[in-house]
């Protein structure tokens, strides 16, 4: 997810530089909202593995 992030934001650059104002903003937005979902399901995983790894720890 975080790849698709990066390759909606080359674009972004891309279409920036020759002038392509809509489509840049479209794609910058586009990679904005994939970064923040990418970053919410880093942290929940973290918070599942960690949930995780203490209920082991008492168990044992």
């Amino acid at each position: 997810m975080l790849g698709y992030a990066l390759i909606f934001f080359v674009i972004a650059i891309i279409a920036a530089v020759f002038g392509f104002g809509g489509i840049a903003a479209s794609a910058a937005a586009v990679a904005k909202i994939l970064f923040w979902v990418f970053l919410a399901v880093a942290l929940v995983t973290l918070v599942i593995d960690l949930a995780g790894s203490a209920r082991r720890a008492l168990s044992s």
